[in-house]
């Protein structure tokens, strides 16, 4: 089985062999990310993770202090499910999700997205940890992992993709969360942490499941 930077190395080549001035766009806007991308502005090692209380796909208010009480949280920001990254990467974390509750830990993976439409019913059912919705991005920036889009990629999911932000995310189509893994101990502190703006890349569920055993 490929692993997540196997499959996620797959999908840029072929967005390369498809519309290379595009990707050595990104390539470009990346670079000029870089502090960003080396996670800079995001909580570190030993910080107390903020508290917060978000919506599930149902509706339902799900808060990171009544998850801590039954031990350790990973929390994942992915940008929503029009991204085929994301995608890639929340399947890796289903596949793998036994490991991770087996350690004593939850999943919450957060985007923007309202909460009817961050996945379809039939796709929340079929996953086993909470989705939620971060709408106006507050929760992104207390983590110091919100983004102001680049203009140029704004355009392009606007016209190329047809994805209408403003509507997904209910209000807010400038802000999305770069793609960062938080491992919270039960304690809430920041025991890992992957964090890297290229939104093409993503943390392995091996090693998220590495740092849980640490916490044993």
């Amino acid at each position: 089985m490929q692993s997540l930077q196997q499959q996620t190395e797959a999908k840029v080549a072929e967005g390369r062999q498809k519309n290379p001035a595009f990707m050595q766009k990104v390539d470009e806007i990346i670079a000029q990310s870089k502090s960003f991308q080396q996670g800079n502005d995001a909580l570190t090692l030993g910080q107390n993770a903020p508290t917060f209380s978000l919506p599930n796909g149902n509706g339902q208010a799900v808060s990171l202090a009544n998850l801590l009480q039954k031990g350790p949280v990973v929390v994942t920001f992915y940008r929503g499910s029009w991204c085929p990254y994301c995608n890639l990467q929340l399947r890796a974390l289903q596949a793998r999700l036994s490991d991770i509750n087996a350690l004593g830990a939850q999943l919450v993976a957060i985007s923007p997205q309202i909460p009817d439409g961050s996945m379809t019913q039939d796709e929340i059912s079929n996953m086993d940890f909470e989705v939620l919705s971060d709408q106006d991005a507050k929760v992104a920036a207390q983590f110091g992992v919100a983004w102001q889009v680049p203009a140029f990629l704004s355009e392009h999911m606007r016209v190329d993709r047809k994805l209408d932000l403003e509507t997904i995310n209910n209000g807010n189509s400038s802000i999305l969360p770069i793609p960062a893994t938080f491992v919270i101990d039960h304690e809430g502190k920041i025991a890992w942490r992957f964090v890297d703006v290229d939104y093409r890349t993503r943390s392995e569920p091996d090693d998220i499941i590495n740092a849980l055993k640490a916490l044993s």
